[in-house]
């Protein structure tokens, strides 16, 4: 569905930030999409950009705003997802 102002109803570009084997990956360190209002949409649009991704997104934990979230979880327009994959050490 369109909007008034000509953009999708549940689009919006979120920024994500990677992480350590999830920046290795992606190559990069964040970027913005444009994805549907999901986290899991957010995930596969990043999956979708760079393949390479797929393998560590399935391990992955996932930040929203600071906090641990699932693939169902709702993205808010501007927010930042954070995807960390599991590492060692402490």
């Amino acid at each position: 569905m369109t909007t008034i102002d000509g953009t999708h109803r549940g689009v919006r570009p979120v920024t994500l930030r990677y992480w350590a084997g999830a920046r290795a990956a992606a190559g990069v360190t964040e970027e913005t999409l444009v994805t549907g209002p999901l986290v899991g949409d957010a995930l596969d649009a990043a999956v979708a950009a760079h393949p390479e991704l797929s393998d560590v997104m399935a391990v992955c934990s996932v930040l929203v705003d600071g906090r641990a979230v699932g693939r169902d979880a709702e993205l808010r327009e501007g927010v930042v997802v954070e995807v960390l994959p599991p590492f060692a050490g402490g």
